[in-house]
């Protein structure tokens, strides 16, 4: 297809540069230098796009017709330049029209900025050189040439009236670039010396003999046909493409219907949510407002269960109060009780004593008496020893005085044994009594508490 387009705009382009030769115009010096640049970029474009094609891959910096292209671009771009003044003298510059492309198209300010960063490139020349190779490498080219010859305002203070940039040449020359496109072109810019490259148009490469021209004939016809096959099967995959592409559209424009769709859904989802946010924040508020009541009803609740409770372990300690104070009540009769008996036991107890002392005392009282009986007896015995010492009374006398001595030991261990028994009845009731008294008094006071 690309070609093709080439082909048929290289044969509008030869029909438009014939009518152009033909006017009488061509007296002109000028109109004759246009003319003349008009075939020179014709041809250079021309041998390009065939070499390209013949060579078939990427072309680069060393390729000759590329070279001239570029040659032969330059010579164009700097025709009906105008001279400007500088402190260094009269120069004329290429780069200040290239340079304005970038505010027609700011896809251009890529390149413009890639050239100003270039360290190598000092002069404005080399700036321009290395602009259009940049463009060509991108493809962009006739697109940006195309939008700088559109503004005549612009163009008018770089160039003279009758410069080929400002006629229908320039035009023409635009249009033979979009041929351009169909080669792939990877150009080293950085490194090489594009301020002192010398442009001279080498016019043997378009120089031929009419062997050479059958021959290239030839060659063209079969490159032209088979380029005419390659043409058939690219509409024949254009088509198929094209289907592809419809069905494609179809599902788009379905995709689109239900994304619509889709969209609608969730907005209207998404007020729903809203609103179920609203209720869901209403309810979290009642919900907490029933809550805090059924918080203080609890409270009320458990205030009187403990009141409950409290009351009933009051009624059961007052109960179990009750209950101990009867026992203590009746604990402290019986204690009454064994109180009087005791008393009544120490009374007689007393009167024992009082008895067993009496009892004592008349018993010492014998004792002393039988003690006296003893001395007379034993005075009595020794005198009647002395008297009449008679073995037989003596006997007598012994033997009475030995019976009186076991009675008085007798009488003596028994009133050791009967005072004995009176002090351990005496000490035991002593403490009997002193412990009843202080347990009394313990109960009293507990009873009294």
């Amino acid at each position: 297809i690309l070609v093709t387009l080439v082909l048929r705009n290289l044969l509008k382009w030869l029909a438009i540069s014939l009518w152009v030769l033909c006017l009488p115009a061509f007296r002109d010096p000028m109109a004759m230098e246009r003319a003349n640049l008009l075939n020179m970029a014709k041809l250079s474009i021309k041998g390009l796009i065939e070499s390209a094609l013949s060579f078939g891959r990427t072309l680069d910096s060393d390729y000759p017709p590329l070279q001239q292209f570029f040659v032969v671009m330059e010579h164009c771009l700097k025709h009906g330049l105008k001279v400007k003044k500088s402190f260094l003298g009269y120069n004329k510059s290429l780069w200040g029209p290239l340079e304005m492309v970038e505010k027609l198209c700011p896809e251009a300010g890529e390149i413009a900025a890639s050239v100003r960063d270039l360290p190598g490139l000092k002069t404005p020349l080399g700036r321009a050189r290395a602009w259009l190779r940049l463009a060509l490498m991108q493809k962009k080219l006739a697109d940006y040439l195309r939008l700088l010859i559109t503004r005549k305002d612009i163009l008018s203070e770089f160039y003279e009236n009758s410069a080929v940039m400002l006629e229908e040449e320039g035009a023409v020359i635009v249009g033979l670039l979009v041929g351009l496109n169909v080669i792939d072109a990877n150009l080293c810019v950085k490194g090489e010396d594009l301020d002192t490259q010398v442009g001279v148009i080498d016019f043997s490469m378009y120089l031929k003999n009419d062997i050479d021209d059958d021959y290239r004939s030839e060659e063209r016809n079969g490159q032209i046909s088979a380029i005419l096959d390659q043409k058939n099967y690219v509409e024949e995959l254009n088509r198929q493409l094209n289907s592809t592409v419809q069905g494609l559209q179809g599902r788009v424009e379905s995709l689109e219907k239900s994304n619509s769709k889709l969209i609608e859904e969730l907005a209207i989802a998404k007020n729903n949510i809203i609103k179920l946010q609203e209720e869901n924040h209403q309810l979290r508020t009642e919900n907490s407002v029933i809550l805090m009541k059924a918080q203080q009803r609890l409270e009320v609740l458990l205030s009187l269960d403990t009141y409950k409770q409290s009351r009933q372990g009051l009624d059961e300690m007052y109960n179990e109060a009750r209950r101990q104070l009867k026992e203590e009540c009746q604990l402290r009769q019986d204690v009454e009780n064994e109180l009087v008996v005791q008393v009544s036991m120490k009374q007689e107890m007393e009167m024992a004593m009082k008895l067993l002392e009496k009892d004592i005392h008349e018993k010492q009282d014998t004792l002393i008496g039988l003690r006296h009986q003893l001395d007379e007896v034993k005075a009595i015995n020794v005198e009647m020893y002395q008297k009449i010492q008679k073995n037989d009374m003596i006997a007598r006398l012994e033997e009475k005085t030995n019976q009186i001595t076991a009675t008085m030991k007798q009488l003596e261990q028994s009133d050791k044994d009967l005072l004995s028994q009176t002090r351990t009845l005496a000490m035991s009731f002593v403490k009997c009594a002193s412990t009843d008294t202080e347990h009394q008094y313990k109960l009293v006071k507990d009873i009294s508490f």
